[in-house]
């Protein structure tokens, strides 16, 4: 079921908040954030000064880490308040971000690509492997683990904490890697689910019994996938373009999902608008980037984010 046909240009990064029983996600090309409360289906939306492309939720209920194509800010939503971190993307705008998630530790992964939007939203070229994945801990420190990446999506762990799923969008492949908890490090790379003829991998949500539900792009679908790596189901949907998933509801028993309307066919009237899926399985919650408090990156918890944005 459509939930709100916002027709967005690329939906992404949905994140549900479970203080405030509410679903967040963006508008790549159109540099929005929205905000749905499934009570009453209301949206709102607010702007930025470039393409947002990750929402995380963090350790304090009222502030947002919001990735722009070239940088990580931290944003309070009822009073719009914005900030500065100290992670700044080197290369932008040639490069900007694109997906990501909190890890179980609290650090945020941020995973890079080409940059493919201008800088009035209208649609660029992405080219060659110039994304990078990149993890930012609590204390500030940036970190780089891997690098050569055409489109950097899909950031999810398994239930367990022993496994970390990552995707390359243009090369069809979505895969493992073990996962350490007490230190935040990947290692081992593998195949996991890779060359599946419908679309191309985009975002991803995980279940609690260690399924992945991956968006295709393009294949007009969602695919379970079991720990193994093989097919558990597909959900077809009425649209093309599948962009990410995330569980939410008072149970964490639906399945939001957002789409794109860029290049979508004309029949596509409700491409660019977010969905709701009613599942049997429950999801998972969200993790939570932990912010320091140390001044490092001009941020407290006693104290208040700036009301504009530093620039």
């Amino acid at each position: 079921m459509c939930v709100a046909p916002a027709g967005d240009r690329c939906g992404e990064a949905a994140v549900w908040h479970e203080t405030e029983q509410a679903l967040y996600w963006c508008d790549i090309n159109r540099f929005l954030i929205h905000r749905l409360e499934p009570k009453d289906g209301s949206v709102r939306s607010w702007f930025f000064d470039e393409v947002v492309s990750t929402i995380s939720l963090t350790d304090r209920d009222d502030t947002l880490a919001v990735a722009l194509g070239s940088r990580l800010i931290l944003w309070n939503p009822a009073t719009n308040a914005r900030r500065d971190h100290i992670f700044r993307l080197e290369g932008w705008p040639q490069v900007r971000l694109n997906d990501g998630r909190a890890d179980p530790r609290g650090s945020l992964w941020l995973g890079s690509m080409g940059n493919n939007v201008h800088a009035d939203g209208s649609c660029g070229e992405t080219d060659g492997k110039r994304g990078k994945l990149y993890r930012i801990d609590p204390d500030g420190s940036v970190s780089e683990w891997r690098r050569d990446i055409a489109v950097a999506n899909t950031l999810t762990w398994s239930p367990d904490r022993t496994r970390f799923y990552f995707a390359d969008t243009l090369a069809n492949a979505v895969r493992v890697y073990s996962y350490d908890a007490d230190n935040g490090a990947i290692a081992d790379e593998e195949p996991f689910f890779v060359d599946f003829p419908r679309g191309l991998p985009d975002g991803s949500a995980m279940d609690s019994e260690g399924y992945l539900w991956n968006c295709r792009y393009d294949g007009g679908c969602i695919v379970r996938v079991s720990p193994d790596g093989t097919i558990d189901r597909v959900v077809e949907m009425p649209v093309s373009k599948i962009t990410t998933c995330t569980f939410g509801g008072p149970d964490l028993r639906t399945l939001y999902v957002t789409t794109a309307s860029n290049g979508a066919p004309a029949r596509e009237r409700l491409a660019g608008g977010l969905f709701a899926i009613a599942t049997e399985v429950q999801g998972q919650r969200e993790n939570r980037f932990s912010l320091i408090t140390d001044g490092k990156v001009g941020f407290s918890p006693r104290g208040a984010l700036d009301p504009q944005m530093q620039r």
